[in-house]
């Protein structure tokens, strides 16, 4: 079986975001970027099933700038055979990415696609969703396990009220969650032998997916400064400054 690993570049979730002087997007300038955590754990799991013997090969995908590569060869060193770049000057919209990806998959002809659940930079939560609609495949979104069993695949999923098991038919879409495993980190001999691996690079074109901007973003404003917390005393101290300071009790 093969498995379709999307992965995304962004800013490393250690670094503090910084808003350029004129509001128009977040500063990239100088900033550590990296793969989206939640497509780490989505790489992480191709890689279990393959050492499970389900999985024969592992395609990671990435779309965006040409500083993408460098993703793609971090997935290939965690265990990816091959990457494909799709090479575009912006990263684009959750629409064109799951159109994008969903050409990939009848070129490519996976058995599973397995996508992390949302970037930490956008937060849409949307693409994996819009690729299965696309590709008109079933879906389980939010896995916290996943097993195979021959044709069909049994995903364990968080939901409100415990956890849901749900049971698709392969080929298949699975998002992943942050309790479905715990990624590893590149060994230098396999950083040292991505690098030998092959990447396909292509264009949205090529594809045939029109990726101008639907949407325009008007402003781009940093969270409002907290301001600094008080020292209370007793706990009537604290009771009054709720009562008549923070009106929040009576």
């Amino acid at each position: 079986m093969k498995i379709l690993v999307p992965v995304k570049r962004v800013i490393d979730y250690n670094v503090k975001v910084r808003v350029k002087s004129d509001q128009s997007d977040v500063d990239l300038t100088n900033a550590k970027m990296a793969m989206n955590p939640f497509c780490e754990i989505a790489v992480e799991e191709a890689v279990r099933l393959k050492e499970k013997g389900v999985a024969t090969e592992i395609i990671a995908v990435s779309i965006g700038p040409k500083a993408c590569q460098e993703q793609i060869r971090n997935a290939m060193a965690l265990g990816a055979d091959r990457g494909i770049h799709v090479e575009c000057d912006t990263f684009p919209e959750s629409l064109q990415v799951a159109k994008i990806l969903a050409s990939l998959v009848e070129q490519e002809s996976p058995g599973l696609v397995i996508i992390g659940k949302q970037a930490i930079d956008s937060d849409n939560n949307q693409t994996g969703q819009m690729l299965a609609a696309l590709t008109k495949l079933p879906q389980a979104t939010f896995a916290s396990a996943v097993e195979v069993d021959g044709d069909s695949l049994k995903v364990t999923r968080e939901i409100d009220g415990g956890l849901q098991t749900l049971k698709l038919s392969m080929p298949a879409v699975v998002s992943t969650d942050l309790r479905l495993n715990e990624p590893r980190y590149a060994k230098l001999p396999d950083i040292m032998k991505a690098k030998r691996k092959p990447l396909a690079v292509m264009t949205a074109d090529e594809l045939g997916v029109d990726i101008t901007p639907r949407v325009t973003t008007l402003k781009v404003t940093p969270p409002p400064a907290r301001s600094a917390g008080v020292k209370v005393e007793t706990v009537a101290e604290l009771m009054t400054k709720l009562r008549d300071e923070a009106k929040v009790i009576s």
